[in-house]
């Protein structure tokens, strides 16, 4: 493994990161490669319509990011993705994540009013 580059591992998916400086993108396309390799040789498959690249560039002068590609296909690339919960969007603004974090609590107050209209014990509230 490249030092510009991290692997993070879950149960059932994982994370490659890279950092792409000096505009040398052969350690982060190598380290996909073996990854890629890895997973054959592991006899796991990798479903590539489910794999997404999100690139962040804060350049003045961005230049095309050509896409990933994996066996036989290339990997889609992404303005937003959620990571460990978090939304995060290629400019690294909050908006995504706190509108997604507002909708989930007003779907939580949604139920919490309902009960509240069945007029139930403030105690049995508080569990939910």
């Amino acid at each position: 493994m490249h030092s510009s580059n991290h692997i993070i591992k879950f149960t059932n998916d994982m994370t490659v990161m890279g950092l792409i400086s000096k505009n040398d993108k052969s350690a982060y396309r190598e380290e996909v490669q073996q990854l890629t390799g890895w997973c054959k040789d592991n006899k796991l498959s990798l479903n590539v319509d489910k794999t997404k690249e999100i690139v962040v560039d804060f350049r003045r002068a961005q230049s095309g990011h050509s896409p990933l590609f994996i066996d036989g296909s290339f990997v889609e690339i992404v303005k937003s993705t959620k990571f460990l919960c978090v939304h995060l969007a290629e400019n690294f603004t909050w908006s995504l994540n706190t509108s997604s974090i507002g909708k989930k609590a007003q779907q939580h107050l949604y139920f919490l009013r309902r009960l509240r209209k069945a007029h139930l014990p403030p105690p049995i509230l508080t569990v939910f």
